[in-house]
């Protein structure tokens, strides 16, 4: 069977319903709520896998989940980036739903459960807060101790399993590759191999420039070396500033583009196609558009109204709707009318 769009055929109601679900401004709170609203959904998930389950998710794979994984990760970042609370409250279930339905294909297959995941995670958590959870008089009391005392922890529990000790040891190599490069300089850091000051940084970035430079006159190789060196510098250069660079990135993406839209916007309302217009042209319409206050070129959470009809809006609007298009051609056996994902 085709594979259809599982999370937009579950996603909840941003509304609060006629069962009296919180709203957004009514946080579900209590004793227990957490755990039985947790509870409720391993048991959704494992009458969606048993016997009278749900043929779609019957039979999903820890491999075929992979994508949906990455796609809920990617849109708690976008409703994290927008300031919308309310869709990242939903997005946030979505994420744990994934991490429910592949501790359940992995229950099916008799490996571990999810409350195996669970008790792993809140075992780590405790033994990583000695400064928390241990004997009073811990020395932690920054959040560069906290760091440094959590890798050495970590490094005894890989010795006293046996394992070989590296510091970058368990860095995912399918991490985005600047959030990779930030990673991997967190963890060298925190055992001290790291510039002192910042502008120690600056000056690695400047000596890179010139190496890039340099490379330019020999060969692509040698110049695809330099590129990948002036780039981590830069990813370290974000960490000693604090600034996750992957998320400043996007929202860099996301400046530039909204700036070009307005600048063929520009071109459109004096009935001209940009494909016509001159170097010349365009850059004095990029200019213009720079100088557009941010509220009209820039989507990100501090400036744009979450409600407004914005671009992005707009988008994601059309987006369910096509959604749901396919939920129903789903149902009715019908062809889809654009391709589906298929794993």
């Amino acid at each position: 069977m085709p594979t259809r769009s599982r999370t937009s055929r579950r996603k909840p109601s941003k509304k609060s319903s006629a069962g009296g679900r919180a709203g957004i401004g009514e946080p579900t709170t209590g004793i227990g709520a957490a755990g039985a609203e947790f509870q409720r959904l391993v048991d959704i998930m494992a009458r969606l896998r048993g016997p009278s389950g749900c043929p779609w998710d019957r039979e999903q794979t820890i491999e075929s989940l992979r994508g949906f994984v990455l796609e809920e990760t990617y849109e708690v970042l976008d409703a994290i980036d927008r300031g919308d609370h309310e869709a990242l409250r939903g997005e946030i279930g979505d994420l744990l739903f994934e991490g429910v339905f592949l501790a359940q294909v992995e229950a099916d297959a008799g490996r571990f459960s999810v409350a195996d995941s669970l008790r792993m995670i809140c075992d780590k958590l405790i033994r990583r807060h000695p400064h928390i959870f241990g004997p009073a008089g811990s020395h932690v009391r920054t959040a560069n101790q906290v760091v440094e005392q959590w890798e050495q922890i970590k490094s005894r529990e890989q010795k006293d399993a046996g394992e070989r000790r590296s510091l970058l040891r368990g860095v995912p190599g399918t991490l985005p590759s600047l959030l990779r490069a930030h990673e991997i300089g967190t963890r060298v850091a925190a055992v001290g191999f790291d510039w002192s000051k910042t502008t120690d940084v600056v000056d690695k970035v400047e000596e890179e420039v010139a190496e890039l430079r340099q490379a330019l006159t020999e060969s692509q190789s040698r110049t695809e070396e330099e590129m990948g060196d002036l780039l981590f510098s830069i990813a370290n250069l974000a960490r000693k500033l604090g600034i996750e660079p992957e998320s400043a990135l996007r929202k860099a993406n996301e400046k530039f583009s909204a700036r070009f839209e307005a600048l063929e916007r520009a071109f459109e309302s004096k009935g001209r196609s940009i494909h016509e217009a001159t170097l010349e042209e365009m850059e004095a319409e990029w200019q213009a558009a720079k100088s557009t206050p941010p509220s009209s070129t820039t989507p990100t959470a501090a400036i744009v109204e979450l409600h407004g009809p914005t671009a992005s809006s707009k988008k994601r609007r059309n987006e369910e709707t096509k959604k749901k298009q396919r939920r129903l051609d789903a149902r009715a056996g019908r062809a889809p009318a654009e391709g589906r994902r298929q794993k």
